[in-house]
């Protein structure tokens, strides 16, 4: 049977223990894995593996010996409970090995989980699993998470009281980061809330979110924009020697201020204009750009952009120039602009 992309986040989370089995097929391994992962715990358990209830199946190892999948399914543990036979990497190749361990599938043996990369709708396997009238098949797409699987992640880490800033901040993180890192970020923000019954904050969100060289240099940008002139050469060294390019810093200081002359020459404010960017923006990076609009007005936000503009043409001149000198030197004239 298909299970639509809308009913497979509840079914991961809660998956029928009666089923033969499950092909989970995408491009994105790790979306893949994660979504393996949580319907194996649902089905055995947190300790199912360790009562060695889980028997894990190299497609390379089916291929030299078809009867593993098959032995798996029969096996009898020493552990009582459900068990399962998992298939790694499965391609259309290994269409009649499965075929063959789903049809000799008797109720109390292990349920059949089969993962593998992009199928197409021709593809054998899953033809298989979507003809079955006792498992099913379900594709995992590259869409950011819903709002329902941002939720339910949230419930698995026991993180119940959560603001709406704090919700908004995580959607727009789950829009930017792999799916990997955030699971990863959910662990931290559970383990930071622990014994914290207060809501959960945007704030806290963004502490807790990955560190990356868009992370710092949106703090160059934010520290330029803010008028802090005497923290930008610490920063500016650090993204120097993570390989930023200066073009790439006018690239990126271009952008953010190209956005806060949006917001700011909006005719009804500020207020107004922060609501009409797209994609929307929540958060503290919100508030900090309904800030940063309003403090550097829309004349003097043309003068800015008009800095950058020349920089950008001086660090793609033929001339030879210290480029992370010039540069240096823009977001500090843009520091100072800023505070006057």
């Amino acid at each position: 049977m298909k299970l639509s992309t809308r009913d497979a986040p509840g079914y991961f989370a809660k998956p029928d223990p009666s089923s033969t089995g499950l092909l989970i097929y995408g491009s994105d391994a790790m979306r893949v894995a994660l979504r393996r992962q949580e319907v194996i715990k649902a089905l055995i358990g947190p300790e199912g593996e360790d009562e060695m209830r889980l028997a894990r199946i190299q497609a390379a190892e089916l291929r030299k010996d078809g009867t593993l999948v098959l032995d798996a399914v029969k096996a009898q543990g020493f552990f009582p409970g459900p068990r399962v036979a998992f298939v790694e990497d499965a391609t259309d190749g290994l269409h009649e090995t499965i075929a063959a361990a789903l049809s000799e599938w008797r109720e109390g043996d292990a349920q059949i989980i089969v993962t593998a990369g992009q199928l197409t709708a021709k593809s054998k396997l899953r033809k298989l699993f979507e003809g079955h009238a006792n498992a099913y098949a379900t594709g995992i797409y590259d869409d950011p998470p819903s709002r329902a699987e941002i939720e339910a992640a949230l419930g698995s880490a026991e993180l119940k009281n959560v603001s709406g800033d704090a919700m908004s901040a995580l959607t727009e993180l789950a829009r930017t980061i792999d799916p990997g890192d955030f699971r990863q970020t959910i662990e931290k923000i559970s383990l930071y809330k622990r014994g914290d019954d207060s809501p959960l904050t945007a704030d806290e969100v963004d502490l807790s979110a990955p560190q990356s060289v868009e992370a710092g240099l949106d703090d160059v940008l934010n520290i330029a924009a803010d008028g802090r002139a005497h923290e930008i050469g610490p920063v500016l060294r650090r993204l120097e020697a993570q390989g930023v390019s200066p073009v790439g810093l006018c690239i990126g200081a271009t952008r953010h201020f190209r956005t806060l002359h949006i917001v700011a020459s909006d005719p009804g404010g500020a207020g107004s204009g922060i609501g009409k960017l797209r994609p929307p923006v929540f958060g503290p990076r919100r508030d900090r750009i309904q800030r940063q609009a309003s403090n550097w007005g829309m004349h003097k936000l043309e003068r800015a952009l008009a800095l950058l503009l020349d920089t950008d043409l001086t660090l793609r001149s033929t001339a030879q120039v210290p480029e992370m000198a010039v540069m240096e030197r823009a977001l500090l004239r843009l520091a100072w602009m800023g505070r006057r």
